[in-house]
């Protein structure tokens, strides 16, 4: 779900993906109550302050098939992976 922040969001492929997860049909205003509760839950990680040293950070991409304006296309999901001075390692994607 979340590889949809940012776009359009269509029911039908959202209602596919629900159904895909076991889940009954989900309305058109269920769709939109939805991505924009994902939408504002990715947005708050990505501006999120990094507090602490991390002074060991490991990067690592793949590239993944999306919809993107009616399309498919290639993007990149990167992965981050950081320990701190305490020893304690923590992953972003």
């Amino acid at each position: 779900m979340s590889t949809k922040t940012g776009q359009s969001h269509s029911t039908r492929s959202v209602d596919d993906l629900v159904k895909a997860l076991g889940m009954e049909g989900i309305s058109k205003s269920q769709v939109s109550w939805l991505c924009g509760e994902i939408d504002e839950r990715v947005g708050a990680f990505l501006t999120r302050p990094i507090e602490d040293d991390w002074p060991d950070v490991w990067l690592d991409a793949t590239y993944m098939k999306v919809g993107r304006d009616y399309h498919i296309v290639s993007v990149a999901v990167i992965v981050a992976v950081g320990v701190n001075t305490d020893g304690r390692a923590k992953c972003s994607a």
